[in-house]
């Protein structure tokens, strides 16, 4: 990646941010923390890594993005308006009734979403299905599922798992956003799933440990993903839960609570700040 590429995707990812602030902002409620930790891995998968055309969101050779964490929606959301999916007026009516962009993605009333989720584990269920189909149909495409850390604690998750590495499938790539926090505290204290890479493995899965909140790292990643053979892969991505806005770094609280008024002109601030810094480098 060229530093000229690497800058232009830091500079996407902070209007990400800002479009996640923006729309739980507006709504009132939501779940920023998880969002914004991930904002870096929606950037480099919708800018740099998926064969996707906003123009024809539902081409069958396209490949499939499954949010499994599907309460960070607000990070899916700013991605795909950011791409051009739909226009970004529409992040201000986050979760209002008889809008577009709902509290968990919605397949049949968003372009650019190709699974509803929102009950948690069920999301990489629907990505292995979708890897299979490929499979049977002969189709290159390529199938990615975001987890969360803490969502990994539903055994779901792990049927899925056993099933992808049991027929091969090695068009599914999952990424576990490990940021270490989840609604009720730390993960290490909630259910404590480490080791995560070890437990993947044993399931089948070629594992991969990496900054998520870095591009070259995403790269390496997901390229070296793509050459894997006979298995699936998962990318375990570690993170900063609310990456981006100093006071909501790290903070537990802001796992699904939205700014107010005061909270909200600084969360922006900050970002805008930091985005004109970018910009001027």
């Amino acid at each position: 990646m060229t530093d000229t590429e690497k800058k232009a995707l830091r500079i996407t990812a902070q209007h990400v941010r800002l479009g996640i602030i923006e729309g739980v902002y507006h709504a009132k409620s939501g779940h920023p923390g998880g969002s914004l930790s991930a904002a870096d891995i929606f950037t480099y998968l919708y800018f740099k890594e998926l064969r996707i055309d906003p123009k024809d969101p539902k081409n069958p050779d396209r490949d499939r993005f499954v949010l499994s964490k599907g309460h960070c929606a607000p990070g899916l959301y700013a991605a795909l308006a950011e791409r051009g999916y739909f226009p970004k007026e529409e992040l201000q009516k986050l979760r209002h009734i008889g809008a577009m962009l709902q509290g968990h993605p919605d397949m049949k009333g968003t372009p650019g979403v190709d699974m509803s989720s929102g009950s948690l584990g069920q999301g990489v269920s629907a990505a292995v299905g979708m890897a299979l189909a490929g499979k049977i149909d002969k189709k290159d495409y390529r199938v990615y599922a975001l987890l969360g850390d803490g969502e990994i604690e539903e055994g779901q998750v792990w049927e899925a798992a056993m099933f992808a590495a049991h027929k091969k499938l090695d068009n599914l790539c999952l990424i576990v956003d490990f940021n270490g926090l989840q609604i009720d505290g730390p993960v290490s204290e909630v259910a404590g799933p480490e080791p995560i890479d070890k437990k993947f493995e044993s399931f089948g899965f070629d594992v991969q440990t990496v900054d998520g909140n870095d591009f070259d790292a995403l790269e390496a990643a997901f390229a070296h993903a793509k050459t894997v053979k006979g298995k699936p892969s998962m990318i375990l991505a570690k993170t900063v839960k609310g990456k981006g806005v100093s006071y909501m770094e790290n903070q537990v609280s802001w796992h699904g609570t939205a700014p107010n008024a005061e909270q909200y002109a600084a969360a922006v601030q900050e970002l805008t700040e930091k985005l004109h810094e970018m910009e001027a480098c």
